[in-house]
């Protein structure tokens, strides 16, 4: 799987490396560049592939939002800064995330698992050309396919590929992700972060306690839905979207 190409541009060299420490800890990020303003970074891209980019937002010569604009076709961008006043121009460039400064890990990680979900990392580029436009010519899984997030367990982050996952089961302040290809993995977060990070054409939260593969149901009644052998309850708040989804009577 190539990894996914990042280059860093901030004025400050202690922002520079607490984004590269957290890089180093995840495996399938790549650094090509680091740069201290957007006039070293536009000469950087000129010759080095870029996939992602960490880019600050206020900088001497050119905001980093300037820089963006002026780019006729970017990398995908995630926008790091101290100013929360920022926040509103970044979303407005489609960037994939903002990140206030400083950036724990855990956020940094959020934010990367995003990237991670829209690149399908074991499909290369020339293969994604050649696919047909239209979305309703493709397998529904096609973009999910080889789509995997990190969770942090047991001092080391640990990968799980999205098609894997059975459920998510919450507790409290710690999450059971069940697969089909390993024991149940529990990480420290929250079931409501979870699920902003999965697909939402291929997960469906059926409880404050829940979210299932829709395509891992195997069978499903009124009060409860059956995967691997295990009758998950349907909440009272969910009932009616749940219906929606698997079209129950």
């Amino acid at each position: 799987m190539p990894p996914i190409r990042c280059l860093l541009v901030d004025d400050e060299p202690p922002a520079l490396a607490v984004i590269e420490s957290h890089i180093a800890m995840i495996d399938g990020l790549t650094i090509v560049g680091k740069c201290h303003n957007a006039i070293q970074a536009f000469g950087l891209l000129q010759s080095t592939p870029v996939d992602l980019l960490f880019l600050d937002i206020k900088m001497p010569k050119l905001l980093g939002t300037d820089f963006v604009r002026s780019m006729r076709q970017p990398p995908k961008v995630i926008f790091t800064t101290a100013y929360r006043d920022y926040a509103l121009d970044g979303f407005e460039l489609d960037a994939v995330d903002y990140l206030l400064k400083p950036i724990s890990f855990e956020r940094f990680l959020r934010a990367v698992s995003k990237v991670m979900r829209i690149e399908p990392s074991a499909i290369g580029a020339e293969v994604l050309d050649n696919e047909p436009e239209s979305m309703s010519e493709k397998p529904v899984t096609t973009a999910t396919e080889y789509s995997f997030l990190y969770f942090r367990a047991d001092r080391k982050m640990v990968k799980v590929f999205i098609r894997d996952i059975l459920y998510v089961e919450s507790l409290k302040d710690y999450v059971k992700i069940v697969t089909t290809s390993a024991k149940p993995l529990v990480v420290k977060q929250s079931i409501s972060s979870l699920e902003e990070m999965l697909p939402d054409a291929g997960f469906l939260r059926i409880h404050r306690s829940y979210i299932v593969a829709i395509d891992k149901i195997n069978a499903y009644t009124p009060s409860y839905v059956d995967i691997a052998g295990q009758e998950l309850p349907i909440g009272r708040l969910y009932h009616k979207e749940v219906g929606r989804v698997l079209k129950m009577e």
